[in-house]
């Protein structure tokens, strides 16, 4: 291991539709992958609450940031001494629907940045407009992990590129995926693909944390800015650990300055 390598870890589970019940699964995955070195941990879309159909009980189970579950997430962080990110149902001005959050929590409990999802999952049969208010296009949110500049984004964002390009232009060269990436014909290839593209486009690290079955797909992975799958999860509830290099970003860049040699800009509409 290069002495300037940092872990992260993806983990991978399935919530349910109980805030406390998944704290203490989070609470598990976080102390197994602070055993594997784990200095970052990436959670999954809707972490806070999930069952498989959206409907009026997530509006009803929703949280500000100053909630119950940021607060104990940020007690599992202190407590473990790692940053931890993952997926809150928050509570709205809209009284029928809520807004579909990330959260990054830092060792000393404070919160780092938030990401509310942009593109809602309105595809595929689903309608998740119907439930969720879109996240505002505020200049993205990052926040400083041992020399790296980290980025959010979620799920179904993953499918459209000038999402990630807009974060790594904001100076993210490690971008989290939490997910709930539904199990379905063609979905599984599809993840991979989407996800080792963003990488790959953008010579960035992605660490995408999906849910595990049986409505998510599972498959959370790392993936390099070469797009290599350094590290991954199968269907399993488990957390997969991969040691990340910065000197690995800046070599890439040399050999793929594909960030340097674009020649259009991401405008918002």
């Amino acid at each position: 291991m290069n002495p300037v390598e940092s872990a992260i870890a993806v983990a991978q589970f399935a919530p349910v539709a109980d805030s406390a019940s998944n704290l203490a699964s989070i609470r598990e995955l976080t102390e197994r992958a602070v055993s594997r070195g784990a200095t970052l941990v990436v959670f999954p879309e809707y972490s806070s609450y999930f069952e498989a159909e959206l409907g009026a009980a997530f509006v009803a189970a929703s949280e500000p940031l100053d909630g119950a579950f940021v607060t104990g997430l940020a007690a599992l962080a202190t407590e473990f001494g790692v940053h931890l990110v993952a997926g809150l149902v928050e509570r709205t001005d809209d009284t029928e629907r809520f807004s579909n959050t990330i959260v990054a929590v830092d060792p000393a409990g404070n919160l780092v940045a938030t990401y509310r999802k942009t593109h809602l999952y309105d595809a595929f049969g689903a309608r998740e407009s119907d439930w969720v208010v879109a996240g505002a296009l505020d200049t993205p949110e990052t926040f400083v992990w041992s020399g790296f500049t980290v980025g959010l984004q979620t799920c179904y964002d993953v499918r459209f590129p000038e999402v990630t390009r807009r974060i790594v232009d904001a100076g993210a060269d490690l971008v989290l995926i939490p997910a709930e990436w539904v199990r379905g014909p063609l979905k599984e290839h599809h993840w991979r693909t989407l996800v080792t593209a963003r990488a790959i486009e953008n010579t960035i690290y992605v660490a995408a944390a999906d849910q595990a079955p049986p409505v998510g797909a599972g498959n959370s992975m790392v993936v390099d800015p070469m797009g290599v799958e350094i590290a991954t999860i199968g269907e399993s509830t488990d957390v997969a650990v991969a040691w990340l290099s910065a000197t690995r970003v800046s070599e890439t860049r040399v050999v793929n300055p594909a960030l340097r040699l674009r020649r259009f800009v991401v405008a918002v509409r």
